[in-house]
């Protein structure tokens, strides 16, 4: 017998006090600018075991204006720009070629938090994307290497052949380039600081990009 979604969905319980605890936000004492604060959470975030912190929903638009989002890893950040990465022939890639605009969304259920960020995004030069591939995992090459990103496939055994040797050519080659690999860098005008609260008492804190400096803005939950 397949599961009832409803009852499944009724069934769950978010933040349940018996199973998490939340953390404590003062907005009051947020830094003035927000990777600081970024920082501090991410690491916190870590420390408290939740499972790869550093991955994060993309979300992009095509050329119609219709929206789509996906799973992807932060590749760093500083005070000009986030960046990913991903093969320029990609969906994303397409999309962000037509409409260069981004949202990246950071969800940490272990202690109730979302960071939220969006702006215009602009590739980096070659060297810097083929810089940043390089200094990744074998395994992150070897798919680089296997390209053909968000193109149709014919089977997985036709996959498992092209990952084979993508995988040997990395293995042999640890310099191998990979031209349509891009790394991709957003420049934040907005970025949102989420804290979840028991009894739904979220709180909220918004930097807003003013000229060359930072605003803060509390928002209702």
């Amino acid at each position: 017998m397949e599961p009832d979604l409803h009852e499944l969905l009724r069934s769950l319980r978010v933040w349940d006090p018996e199973a998490t605890s939340l953390p404590p936000f003062d907005p009051d004492a947020a830094p003035g600018t927000p990777l600081p604060l970024f920082t501090t959470w991410f690491a916190q975030a870590a420390a408290a075991g939740q499972p790869e912190p550093h991955t994060m929903s993309l979300a992009t638009s095509d050329e119609e204006g219709r929206p789509d989002v996906r799973i992807v890893m932060l590749h760093g950040a500083d005070s000009e720009a986030w960046t990913f990465a991903t093969h320029a022939t990609s969906r994303k890639g397409r999309q962000l070629a037509t409409r260069p605009y981004a949202a990246l969304n950071f969800y940490w259920h272990v202690q109730g938090r979302q960071v939220r960020v969006r702006g215009p995004v602009t590739t980096a030069s070659p060297d810097e994307s083929l810089a940043d591939l390089h200094a990744r995992s074998t395994g992150a090459l070897a798919a680089a290497l296997t390209g053909r990103q968000s193109e149709p496939l014919n089977s997985l055994e036709d996959l498992a052949e092209v990952s084979e040797e993508a995988w040997s050519q990395a293995q042999r080659n640890p310099g191998a380039p990979s031209p349509t690999w891009t790394l991709y860098r957003l420049a934040p005008d907005e970025i949102e600081f989420f804290q979840g609260d028991e009894r739904r008492r979220h709180v909220r804190l918004r930097y807003l990009r003013s000229g060359g400096a930072w605003v803060k803005q509390l928002l209702w939950p």
